[in-house]
């Protein structure tokens, strides 16, 4: 797996409470960037939240000003290990220029420990056997 500075959304972004955007936008530009391969990854483990819930935002301004979600997935805390991925494996139809992720913390407790890394792959895995 093949992670390039240019192309991450999350390098070990520390995740802690309420709604936070990935630390970077992967501008993409104006095209169908359906089925490049993705990856989205704990890097350490969460410890006090009781689920993360990632999305895949697109718009056609840097500011997302008018935003569209492609993706969204959830991860329950006892998943939430370092090692664990989300299960967006590629980014899906509908890019509009700008793509960046957001993580929504649920639990009353802030997290401390968990991160995340994620970005645009050479190829995962499931590169040619899920199409």
């Amino acid at each position: 797996m093949l992670l390039d500075t240019q192309n991450l959304f999350s390098d070990a972004q520390a995740i802690t409470t309420g709604t936070i955007d990935s630390q970077n936008i992967v501008k993409f530009g104006k095209s169908d960037v359906s089925f490049v391969p993705i990856i989205i990854q704990a890097v350490s483990d969460f410890s006090k939240l009781t689920s993360l819930t990632v999305k895949v935002v697109t718009s056609d301004t840097s500011d997302f000003t008018s935003s569209k979600v492609l993706a969204e997935s959830k991860l329950e805390l006892v998943d939430l290990k370092a090692g664990a991925r989300f299960p967006i494996s590629y980014l899906p139809k509908g890019n509009l220029g700008y793509i960046k992720l957001t993580y929504t913390v649920a639990g009353d407790t802030a997290e401390t420990t968990g991160k995340i890394t994620a970005g645009v792959v050479a190829s995962n895995e499931l590169s040619y056997h899920d199409m």
